[in-house]
């Protein structure tokens, strides 16, 4: 089968490599029809990049249609339509109970410390094959697969792989009250869909960046505005955002951007050093020692309101990334965070975007639909943010 393989920094590639064989009795294989490129599969494009391996397959956003199932799937038969979340979990230990499937005990990666394994995401999470390819190996198959209806296109069901859950999870974590202002700092995929989640409870939203496309594809949703390169120029950002709202700041923040902020050249130059080290003495650096770009972190704890919130959905992989300890206490700032836990959300979000009126505006949410083919030119389009490339769905 063809697949997106990762070769090295900003090196991907498809490859024939050899098809997946259902390996436990919990195991199935699907035969991917749409899969997503997300803004995380950059992380291992370069930052992350010291814990790949030549040919890993890469992706975590598929959906398509199952081929095989072991014997201890029941819940699926050949030719179900289903989305696979990017965790890979049990459904039936102590952590999958709480509803945090991000932390499932039975594929946690307790050699590296880190929580549920991914698909396609490194040796930190399990090194899973991922779904950027023609077929998939779906473990935990038995409870991670969501089932949805033969007729609408993919689209209309793709992004309940991580878009959806991840925004639905960033604004659930941002405890809005009623009546309530979101700052969304990135207007990325996910934080274009959270904002159009909050905007759909009715919250008043406002969306920062720094693309122009980006904002013009947000507010016409909607949402207000704010270029963060205008805003520099003036005040800041953060004392644009007070002006909105009566000098108080915004109620909760999302951090939709992560460790792939503009800003903090020096920090970014590190990342890009440790990647050319050998991987023995980058993975330990990186555990240990590694730092983030944190700009955007910055951002969110100026803009946010005294007695806020700030909800994290942005990846930081750092070890030792320096926080403003004294003004989050003085700020008396939460902070929620997290790998968005796809099966706690996934039921609610299905019966929402299954309506007849696509009120997310899923089916028209991805810029780009490509075969798998250009994958490599689309990863570096992605990055540079050319080309007006916001979501790209493959299909292979």
């Amino acid at each position: 089968m063809k697949a997106v393989t990762w070769h090295g920094t900003r090196d991907i590639r498809v490859d024939e490599v050899p098809d997946p064989q259902v390996e436990e009795a919990t195991d199935a294989i699907i035969r991917v029809t749409s899969t997503g490129l997300c803004g995380s599969d950059l992380h291992l494009y370069e930052p992350l990049g010291t814990f790949m391996e030549p040919g890993d397959i890469v992706g975590h956003e598929p959906m398509g249609i199952v081929e095989e199932v072991g014997s201890g799937v029941t819940n699926l038969q050949v030719g179900d339509r289903v989305v696979i979340p990017f965790n890979v979990s049990c459904g039936s230990c102590w952590m999958c109970e709480q509803g945090l499937q991000s932390q499932c005990e039975t594929t946690q990666n307790r050699e590296h410390g880190t929580g549920a394994s991914l698909l396609g995401y490194s040796k930190l999470y399990g090194q899973v094959p991922g779904g950027q390819a023609e077929l998939l190996r779906v473990p935990q198959a038995h409870f991670g697969p969501i089932k949805v209806p033969e007729g609408p296109p993919d689209d209309r069901f793709l992004f309940l792989s991580d878009v959806l859950p991840t925004a639905w999870q960033a604004v659930e974590y941002a405890q809005l009250p009623p009546d309530g202002v979101l700052l969304v700092l990135g207007a990325g995929p996910i934080g274009d869909m959270a904002a159009r989640i909050a905007m759909h409870r009715g919250h008043r939203v406002i969306v920062a960046d720094l693309v122009p496309e980006r904002l013009a594809r947000v507010q016409a949703r909607g949402a207000e505005v704010i270029d963060i390169e205008e805003a520099g120029k003036t005040a800041g950002l953060a004392e644009q955002v007070r002006e909105l709202t009566g000098g108080r700041g915004a109620d909760s923040v999302i951090d939709a951007v992560g460790m792939e902020a503009h800003g903090s050249p020096g920090t970014s130059l590190l990342q890009k050093a440790v990647g050319l080290l050998p991987d023995a003495v980058a993975e330990p650096l990186m555990m240990k020692a590694g730092v983030d770009r944190m700009t955007a972190l910055y951002a969110a704890i100026e803009s946010v309101r005294r007695g806020g919130t700030i909800s994290l959905s942005g990846v930081y992989g750092g070890a030792l990334d320096p926080m403003p300890m004294f003004q989050l206490f003085d700020k008396q700032v939460q902070l929620r965070m997290g790998q968005a836990n796809v099966r706690h959300w996934s039921d609610d979000i299905l019966e929402l975007i299954s309506q007849d009126e696509d009120v997310l505006g899923v089916e028209t949410f991805a810029t780009h639909h490509l075969p798998l083919e250009e994958a490599p030119s689309a990863y570096a389009k992605f990055q540079k943010k050319q080309d007006g490339m916001i979501k790209v769905v493959f299909t292979p």
